[in-house]
């Protein structure tokens, strides 16, 4: 008993024996752990376990305990999977501490992938041609002579193009622009990044896609329009007539601008009055690539809210309503309420022929209604919005159709209604309604109705169940 005591492979016999099952399950409760967690760490302690631990259990028990030498095949064999594995770990653990997982904006997440594949591609041959030198006793002086040679040669014959390529990787690590990000060169006056990689930039400029060298970008300036984050408007300048009052004005294109479903979230829109009629708005938007939609959409809504206000927009004035419309609204407000000659002529000189453009909203959820619309033509969409911020549609309003009943009521609206393309209505104020139905008890049942439908057609809206379409796999 003694002489086995004694000898020196029992010893590391036994500590391969109880090491290696103890330190198997301790780095299975840690890849556990790190799985739930979802820990970049989680695959190199798997390496760990599953090959390094195994086989460099294996080469102990041939070295130490069956003494067989190290010249031996059998032994250069698993030391050469030993080696292999190690180098996997590295190359795992170096990716999962210092490049997965970085902070945004830290230079570890600008590192471009091409960079990491060069390091890859160096770090496993170094590796293999130690693994080579230290257990197969390979001569590698002669062939990292021959790469260095070689490579002087090969960079004085391409120095330019790997100059370029150079300059292009250096722009990429920097990362001056993003996807989505406005870029303006000398060659191209903006353009949307939609593509980067290790030799060109793809600039969209609406009529085509520009490829620039990113060379091209290292030694030129340029600038990114979308620069600085989060802090990007635009101004819209807007002449109306001077008779116009000024605050009227800034309250209309304010309302307009906050409508805009470019405005970027939790941003407020501003108006700056200036000389001889001139208004300048200036609207916060989520991005450069914003800017043409909100242009077109805020000057559009601004004609038909200028308009509704009674204001003169460009200085110019409105011959609408034709005597046509105004017919054609008295029988929209004769079939939709249900009234006579003598109460159509009453209401008269109360009401108000408007236009809405196409997507402009109409009504917001929680707004009180200071008046009554009906439909004369164009439609109208109801909608409403759930808690996980669904939109679920209603019902579509046609010629007929009123809206904003709850007027009477004084209640917040629920549904949202928006414009599907030009919507011209008639609008009586809430004061002549209440007259109105005063005189005329069925038309209060009636609308009293509608009020009660719409919001059993809301509710049960919301609170029906939304099944998701199914993916295709084709």
């Amino acid at each position: 008993m003694r002489d086995i005591l004694a000898t020196p492979w029992f010893w590391w016999s036994v500590v391969v024996a109880v090491g290696l099952p103890v330190a198997l399950v301790a780095l299975t409760e840690v890849h556990n752990a790190l799985v739930r967690r979802r820990s970049y760490l989680a695959r190199p302690v798997s390496l760990i376990r599953n090959y390094v631990l195994p086989l460099g259990a294996l080469l102990v028990l041939l070295i130490k305990a069956t003494e067989i030498t190290t010249e031996a095949t059998p032994v250069r064999v698993v030391a050469t999977g030993f080696g292999f594995v190690v180098l996997m770990l590295l190359l795992s653990g170096l990716n999962a501490t210092i490049f997965q997982g970085a902070p945004e904006g830290s230079w570890r997440s600008r590192v471009p992938s091409i960079f990491l594949d060069v390091a890859r591609f160096v770090v496993i041959a170094v590796g293999i041609a130690l693994i080579f030198a230290w257990i197969w006793g390979a001569n590698i002086g002669g062939l990292f002579a021959a790469l260095g040679v070689g490579s002087i040669v090969l960079g004085l014959v391409l120095q330019n193009s790997v100059g370029q390529i150079i300059s292009g990787l250096l722009v990429l690590f920097e990362q001056p622009f993003q996807l989505g990000d406005r870029v303006e060169t000398r060659w191209i006056p903006g353009g949307r990044v939609v593509e980067v990689n290790w030799r060109a930039t793809h600039l969209d400029s609406g009529s085509g896609v520009y490829v620039l060298p990113n060379s091209l970008l290292a030694t030129e300036w340029f600038i990114n329009l979308s620069l600085p984050r989060d802090n990007h408007s635009i101004n819209l300048v807007t002449m109306f007539s001077t008779s116009d009052s000024p605050d009227t004005v800034s309250a209309v294109l304010t309302e307009v601008a906050e409508r805009l479903p470019q405005l970027r979230a939790g941003a407020t829109p501003s108006v700056a009055k200036g000389a001889a009629g001139e208004y300048t708005t200036t609207i916060p938007l989520r991005g450069p690539s914003d800017d043409a939609a909100a242009r077109s959409t805020f000057l559009r809504w601004t004609w038909y809210a200028s308009r509704r206000a009674e204001l003169h927009l460009d200085d110019a004035a409105d011959g609408f309503p034709t005597a046509e419309i105004e017919q054609d609204a008295g029988e929209v407000l004769r079939q939709s309420l249900r009234i006579g000659r003598t109460d159509e002529e009453l209401l008269t000189p109360y009401i108000r022929v408007v236009r809405y453009g196409t997507g402009e909203p109409m009504q917001q959820p929680g707004e009180v209604p200071t008046s009554m619309m009906f439909v004369i033509s164009g439609r109208i969409r109801l909608s409403a919005t759930t808690e996980d911020g669904a939109t679920v549609s209603l019902r579509i309003l046609e010629r007929g159709d009123y809206l904003g009943q709850s007027t009477l009521t004084r209640e917040p609206v629920r549904a949202s209604a928006t414009a599907l393309d030009e919507v011209t209505v008639v609008r009586v104020e809430r004061e002549h309604i209440e007259t109105l139905v005063m005189r005329n008890p069925l038309l209060m049942q009636d609308i009293g109705r509608a009020i009660e439908e719409r919001k059993v057609n809301v509710q049960r809206a919301l609170s029906a169940p939304r099944v998701s379409a199914p993916s295709s796999n084709r």
